[in-house]
Parts: structure tokens; C-alpha cells; sequence
């Protein structure tokens, strides 16, 4: 690994970090809180591709997990990682790195539109597939009562996917080779 790679790694970990400064909004039915937290990975692995996107997010939650409070509301520890926003929170690095082979499988021919649905994949259906089932675990309720309480997160994650696929295009016409030796 290069010295290039581990400051773009902290780097966008630092951006995820920096996501959580906006006030969460927190929705009764789940207890899960809107934030902006989750364009973190969605950036990281349409930017820095697979493995550096995941490693940004794995170097991010560990300095969650150790305590310092970079989460939404100021939160961190552990504890806050297998409460019940623990799924969404460990589904980032999985996102992450989904999201990053997918742009660097249509990196050649990348467009809106492959680029949007990579992201739509990654940081929406599979970031939600894993994050309800823990939802559902951890509240001890099924697990369509957590994606029906998860559907109102719809509308921000559509809005993060049009920020991240502007994000990704923009860096892919200005710097094209950051993913790409990713």
C-alpha cells in the first residue's frame, strides 16, 4: 500500500466522520437516526474503488468502536456499534466495498446511469438488507416490520445516491485514475 492510498483512506474516513456533524433525525418506529453519515461510503467506494473505500469505512468504525464520538449526535463506543443501528453501521464497509467493484467494473464506460445504479445497489439495497435484519434482531420484531420502518429512509438515500453519482463522474472526468488503481 502506498502513502497515497492511507491518505485517501483517512482521508474519507475523516469525511464520514465529518458527515456525522449534522443533526440526525431520529424516526419513532425504528429508532434509527437520519443522518448524512451514509454518504460516507457511498463516496468512498464510488471514489476510491473497493478496497480502499472498505478500508476507509473499517478505519473509521474502529475509531468509533475505540470511543471517540465522531458518530451522529456525537456518539461513539462500541456499545452504540451493536445497538440498534449496529447493521446499518457494519453494512457501510460491506456498501462501501460493493459500491467500489461495481464503478470499477463499469469504469471504462462509466455513466450516469451505471454509476447511479451501482450506487442504488450497494448503498441502498444491500446497506438496508443488512442493516434491517439487524434492526429486526436487536428490536426483536420481523424483519418486514423493519423495512417498513426503514422506508422513509428512502428519500435521503435517494438524495445521497444523486450527491455520490455527481461526486463520482466529477472526480472520474478531473482525476481519472483514483479509482481506478484502487
Amino acid at each position: 500500500m502506498k502513502t497515497k492510498d492511507i491518505v485517501y483512506i483517512a482521508l474519507f474516513a475523516a469525511l464520514t466522520a465529518a458527515l456525522g456533524l449534522f443533526p440526525p433525525i431520529t424516526l419513532p418506529v425504528t429508532g434509527v437516526p437520519i443522518t448524512a453519515q451514509s454518504l460516507g461510503p457511498m463516496l468512498a467506494g464510488a471514489i476510491l474503488g473497493a478496497r480502499r473505500g472498505a478500508l476507509s469505512i473499517i478505519l473509521f468504525l474502529v475509531l468509533v468502536a475505540v470511543g471517540l464520538p465522531l458518530l451522529s449526535g456525537g456518539r461513539g463506543g462500541f456499545g452504540v456499534m451493536i445497538g440498534v443501528t449496529g447493521g446499518f453501521m457494519f453494512g457501510w464497509a460491506i456498501s462501501a466495498f460493493i459500491i467500489g467493484l461495481l464503478i470499477e467494473k463499469f469504469w471504462n464506460h462509466l455513466n450516469v446511469f451505471n454509476a447511479a445504479l451501482s450506487i442504488v445497489f450497494g448503498g441502498i439495497v444491500v446497506l438496508y438488507a443488512i442493516g434491517n435484519a439487524w434492526v429486526a434482531v436487536v428490536a426483536d420484531i420481523s424483519y418486514w416490520q423493519a423495512t417498513v420502518g426503514s422506508a422513509p429512509f428512502l428519500i435521503g438515500g435517494a438524495i445521497k445516491v444523486v450527491i455520490a453519482t455527481a461526486a463520482c463522474l466529477a472526480v472520474r472526468r478531473a482525476y481519472p485514475l483514483i479509482s481506478k488503481a484502487g
